[in-house]
């Protein structure tokens, strides 16, 4: 069983900048992928961006050229620096990763854009 961790939400003002981290129990190298999901209040929970083992991010097109996805194999760690924030970018944000057939969500950490 793998355990997440998620750091970093808060509460910030329109254009500003947070960074998540999502922390696992163990090494991160044997996963196919890690996500960061984010859920809106009365909203289906969505895939914000992915990062591959090589390495390779993939994005949503709300937040192309605004979020970066980056992982730390050494720290057991992937991160998601968010600039220019916006009102709806405000969610529950989740670290998800797939190993092999098994998959693992973290508990969420709140991420509120407001002025």
């Amino acid at each position: 069983q793998v355990q997440l961790v998620e750091s970093g939400g808060g509460l910030v003002q329109p254009g500003g900048s947070l960074r998540l981290s999502c922390t696992a129990s163990e090494s991160i190298s044997s996963f196919n992928y890690m996500v960061w999901y984010r859920q809106a209040p009365g909203k289906q929970r969505e895939s914000v961006a992915r990062i591959f083992s090589d390495g390779s991010p993939n994005y949503a097109d709300s937040v192309k050229g605004r979020f970066s996805i980056s992982r730390d194999n050494a720290k057991k760690a992937v991160y998601l620096q968010m600039n220019s924030l916006k009102l709806e970018d405000t969610a529950i944000y989740y670290c998800y990763v797939i190993r092999g057939i098994s998959s693992y969500w973290g508990q969420g950490t709140q991420v509120t854009v407001s002025s």
